[in-house]
């Protein structure tokens, strides 16, 4: 299967919650994202809706 090649830009916020994540699932963060846009699209595929309602607000992280 081919991939296609993106670019992406992320607030440094989501950039440092996406990596923690990912080292958490020993995953890299481009591995990480994609894990979670296919997660996403299954859920759609799913039930015809997002993961979540609010999937377009701003996140609130509490990052200190």
């Amino acid at each position: 299967m081919e991939k296609k090649q993106i670019p992406l830009r992320l607030s440094e916020k989501l950039y440092n919650e996406i990596a923690a994540w990912a080292e958490d699932d020993f995953r890299s963060v481009n591995g990480q994202i994609e894990y979670l846009l296919t997660e996403c699209v299954k859920q759609r595929k799913k039930d015809g809706r997002y993961v979540s309602r609010t999937l377009d607000e701003e996140p609130d992280f509490d990052i200190k």
